[in-house]
C-alpha cells in the first residue's frame, strides 16, 4: 500500500491559513512540510537542528517523562525540568507529615542526597522510521478489521524482533491517521531518575485548581530530576554506584525572556486529541459523557475538599488524588463551554453535508459513510457510557481498585500448579504494595466518596443494558439505601480498615485467603470487574472496533477530500513539534489578556487563609526589596507565565517551550479555559498555551532555594 502520509498532502497554506499556528507535527517531517512556514514566522535555525538521526539534536534533549509527561535535559550531567504536577506523585511519595515536601519544597544539597523514584523512567527516543509499508503487507481493503488488525499486528512483531529483546530499550509502533500510516519509534529507557528539587506548593502549585486551566496564571509549575546511568552512560537499573548521565544534547537556557509576537515551538509528547471525528460523535462527548463525569466528580471533589481542609495529614493523602479528579472536571467544563461557543456540532454537520455532496458526486467507495458513522456512534453510546460508569463509579474508586486487586492473589492460592514457594513470593509483594496503598487512604474520605459512586452508578439509565450485580442487593435487601449497603460493607470488610487489614494479612495463607471471596468489598469489587468484562467489554470492543475501522476509512476520505494541503495527525503520545507566536487574546467582549504575568500578580491574589494563594515570607521578601538577580525583564520586573498560540495537549505537561534559535525560554504547563476544546476544534483566536517563564524558574532555584549549583550545571544565554 502506498504511503499515504505525507506526500498526501505537502500542502500550501493558502486555504487555511489558520493552520501556521493550528498542528502537532512530526519531527522528521519537519524539512518537507512546515521549515519554509516556520522559518517565514521568524524561526532561525533548520528542521535538521530540531530533528536528525545523523547528528545531536534538539530531540536528543527531550524526555518522555514517567509516560505521561515531557522533560527536557539541562545540563550535561542529566539534569531534567518538567512540571510540579508531573513530578508531584513522587514528591508526594517522599513526604510525610515530619518532612512535608508538598508544603516545604524540597532541595537536594548534594547529588548524594538526591532522592530515587522506583518505577519512574525518562524515555529518549534515539530514532524514528515509516514503517507503513512493512506493517500494512498483506494488508487488502476488502478486508474485516479482525483480518486487517490480525496481519497489522503479526507485521509489527515481526519487524519489533528485529531489534532483539533489551529492558532499557523500547521500540513502539504507533498508528497515525487512524491507521492509515505507521511510524516505528525506537527509545532509550533510564529507570534511575531521581528528584532533585521541587518548590513549595504555595509556588509551584500557585493557585492551585481554582486557577488550574486559567489565564491570567501565576504558577511555578516546575520540578528537578535527574537521569543516572551506569559508569558506560548506559540506562542501568537504580544502583547507587550510578552516575548522572551525559546527554548528547542539552537545552541552553535563555534569559532574554519574550515578547508579543515572538515566535515559539513547543517539543514534546502531547496525548491525545480527536480534531478529525465527526459531528456526532463530538456531541455524544460533549452534551452525554461529559456532563455525567463533571456532576460526579464536582461530588468527589467536595467530599475531599472538606475533608482536606480539616486535616494537614489528610490533605497531605489526598493532594495528588484531588488534583487528578480535578484536572480532568474542570477541562471537560471548558471543552463543553468551548464547542457550543464555537457552534462546533453544526459547523462539521454543515462540512459533512458538503463532503456527502462531494462523495456521491465522485460515486466512490465514501459515499454513505457519515450517515454509517452516526449509526454506530448511536450503537455505541450505552456501552460507551457503561464503560465511562464502570471507570468514574467503580475503577477510580480507591478501596474497590484495591480489593479487586487481590483476585490475582486469590487465584493464584487456587491455581495447585502454582508452587507454595512462588504464591509466598507474590503475598510479601502484596504486603509491601498495601503499606504504600494505606499510607495515602482514609476510611472516612472513601467510604463517603464510595457513598456517591455507587449512587450514580445505581442510576445507570441505559435500559438495553443489565445493571451492575450489586444493583439487585441493594434495591432489594437495602431497599435502594446506599448509606446502609456501604456501611454494612466497611463494617464486616477487612480492607476498609487499615489496622483490620494488617492484623489479617500477617495471619493468612494460602489456604486461608480463599476466605477472602466472602469479603463483602472483595466480592463487591470483583463483581463490577467482572460484569465490566462479561457484560459491557465484548460488546464495547466489537461496535469501537467497527467504529474504529469507520474513523480510519474516514480519515482516508479527509486526507483525500482535502488532497494537496497539509493535514497533521491527531496526537497519540509520541514526540511532536507545534509552533505559534506570544500573544494575548480577547476572551469577551470588552475584555484583552495581555500575554504575560509578573510576580506583583501574586501579592495581588495572596489569601492567607487559603492554602492555594498562600505567598511564603521567602518570597514576599524577595519581592519588597526587587531582588530578582540577573533574573528580571527589561521591564524590572519578574515575569512569571506567558502564553503563545502553540497547539497543546495533555502530554505536553513539562514540554519546553523554545524561541526561534532552540533556546530554552519557558516550561509548558497548561492551556487557558476557553481553549480547552483544542482537543476537539481548535479555535486560533481563543486557544492558548500557558508556559512559566523559564526566568522565574531559574529565580525560585537561585535566589528562593539558594540552590545556585544547578543554575551553574546549566548553559546559559544572556
Amino acid at each position: 500500500m502506498k504511503k499515504l502520509l505525507l506526500i498526501t498532502l505537502l500542502l500550501t497554506v493558502a486555504r487555511y491559513s489558520v493552520l501556521s499556528k493550528e498542528g502537532m507535527w512530526i519531527p522528521m517531517l519537519l524539512e518537507k512540510m512546515n521549515a519554509s512556514e516556520m522559518q517565514a514566522m521568524g524561526m532561525k535555525i533548520s528542521a535538521e537542528d530540531i530533528y536528525s538521526i545523523n547528528k545531536s539534536s534538539l530531540k536528543d534533549a527531550i524526555v518522555h517523562f514517567g509516560g505521561g509527561c515531557t522533560a527536557e535535559l539541562v545540563s550535561s550531567k542529566g539534569l531534567l525540568l518538567t512540571n510540579h504536577h508531573c513530578g508531584y506523585r513522587n514528591i508526594q511519595q517522599h513526604s510525610s507529615v515530619e518532612h512535608d515536601y508538598l508544603t516545604d519544597g524540597f532541595w537536594a544539597p548534594t547529588m548524594k542526597d538526591e532522592l530515587t523514584n522506583p518505577g519512574l523512567t525518562a524515555r529518549i527516543l534515539t530514532y524514528m522510521e515509516d514503517v507503513s509499508d512493512a506493517v500494512l503487507k498483506g494488508v487488502t481493503e476488502n478486508m474485516t478489521t479482525r483480518e486487517r488488525d490480525s496481519i497489522v499486528y503479526i507485521n509489527s512483531m515481526i519487524i519489533k524482533d528485529k531489534y532483539g529483546k533489551n529492558e532499557f530499550e523500547k521500540i513502539d509502533i504507533k498508528a497515525f491517521y487512524y491507521g492509515n500510516q505507521y511510524i516505528l519509534m525506537k527509545y532509550d529507557v533510564y529507570k534511575d531518575v531521581r528528584l532533585v528539587g521541587a518548590p513549595p506548593s504555595n509556588i509551584g502549585k500557585f493557585g492551585g485548581d481554582t486557577d488550574n486551566w486559567m489565564w491570567p496564571r501565576h504558577t511555578g509549575d516546575f520540578s528537578v530530576f535527574r537521569i543516572y546511568a551506569n559508569k558506560e552512560n548506559k540506562a542501568a537499573n537504580i544502583a547507587e554506584d550510578n552516575i548522572p548521565y551525559k546527554p548528547k544534547k542539552h537545552l541552553k537556557v535563555s534569559l532574554k525572556g519574550v515578547k508579543e509576537g515572538d515566535f515559539t515551538f513547543i517539543f514534546g509528547y502531547p496525548g491525545r486529541t480527536q480534531e478529525y471525528i465527526p459531528a456526532s460523535s463530538v456531541k455524544f462527548i460533549t452534551e452525554v459523557q461529559n456532563p455525567f463525569k463533571i456532576d460526579l466528580r464536582r461530588q468527589k471533589l467536595d467530599i475531599m475538599t472538606e475533608a482536606m481542609d480539616s486535616d494537614k495529614k489528610i490533605r497531605i493523602q489526598y493532594s495528588a488524588k484531588y488534583a487528578g479528579v480535578s484536572n480532568g472536571w474542570k477541562k471537560w467544563i471548558g471543552e463543553d463551554r468551548g464547542i457550543k461557543r464555537l457552534n462546533t456540532v453544526a459547523n462539521k454537520q454543515e462540512k459533512e453535508a458538503e463532503f456527502d455532496i462531494w462523495a456521491n458526486k465522485m460515486q466512490n467507495s465514501y459515499a454513505g459513510m457519515i450517515d454509517n458513522y452516526n449509526k454506530i456512534t448511536d450503537e455505541l453510546t450505552p456501552y460507551e457510557m457503561a464503560y465511562s460508569y464502570f471507570v468514574e463509579c467503580g475503577y477510580y474508586h480507591d478501596l474497590t481498585r484495591f480489593a479487586n486487586g487481590y483476585s490475582a492473589l486469590v487465584e493464584k492460592a487456587k491455581d495447585e500448579e502454582v508452587k507454595d514457594e512462588d504464591f509466598n513470593k507474590s503475598l510479601e509483594s502484596y504486603k509491601k504494595s498495601a503499606k504504600k496503598f494505606y499510607k495515602d487512604y482514609n476510611e472516612s474520605v472513601d467510604k463517603k466518596i464510595f457513598i456517591a459512586s455507587l449512587t450514580a452508578y445505581n442510576s445507570f439509565p441505559y435500559k438495553n443494558l443489565q445493571k451492575p450485580p450489586f444493583s439487585a442487593t441493594l434495591n432489594g435487601k437495602y431497599k435502594a439505601n446506599v448509606e446502609n449497603y456501604v456501611n454494612s460493607i466497611y463494617k464486616k470488610s477487612v480492607f476498609a480498615n487499615e489496622e483490620k487489614f494488617f492484623k489479617y494479612i500477617e495471619k493468612v495463607n494460602r489456604k486461608s485467603i480463599l476466605k477472602l471471596q466472602k469479603d463483602p468489598m472483595y466480592a463487591y469489587a470483583t463483581s463490577i470487574f467482572d460484569y465490566y468484562r462479561e457484560e459491557v467489554y465484548p460488546s464495547l470492543m466489537l461496535i469501537t472496533n467497527k467504529s474504529d475501522s469507520i474513523q480510519r476509512i474516514y480519515m482516508k476520505a479527509i486526507l483525500d477530500y482535502y488532497r494537496g494541503e497539509r493535514i497533521y495527525p491527531d496526537a497519540n503520545s509520541t514526540l511532536r513539534v507545534s509552533y505559534g507566536k506570544v500573544g494575548g487574546f480577547y476572551p469577551k467582549d470588552a475584555v484583552k489578556y495581555n500575554y504575560f504575568t509578573t510576580l506583583k500578580g501574586i501579592m495581588e491574589k495572596e489569601n492567607p487563609d487559603i492554602y492555594d494563594y498562600v505567598v511564603t515570607p521567602k518570597l514576599k521578601e524577595l519581592y519588597n526589596n526587587k531582588d530578582y538577580g540577573r533574573y528580571a525583564d527589561a521591564d524590572g520586573k519578574m515575569h512569571v507565565c506567558f502564553i503563545a498560540s502553540n497547539h497543546t495537549t495533555g502530554g505536553n505537561s513539562g514540554s519546553p517551550a523554545l524561541d526561534a534559535n532552540g533556546n530554552l525560554i519557558g516550561i509548558n504547563f497548561d492551556r487557558n479555559w476557553e481553549g480547552t476544546m483544542s482537543d476537539l476544534n481548535y479555535d486560533p483566536d481563543q486557544c492558548r498555551n500557558i508556559m512559566l517563564d523559564i526566568r522565574y524558574c531559574l529565580f525560585i532555584i537561585d535566589k528562593y532555594a539558594g540552590s545556585s549549583r544547578l543554575v551553574e550545571e546549566m548553559t546559559i544565554v544572556e
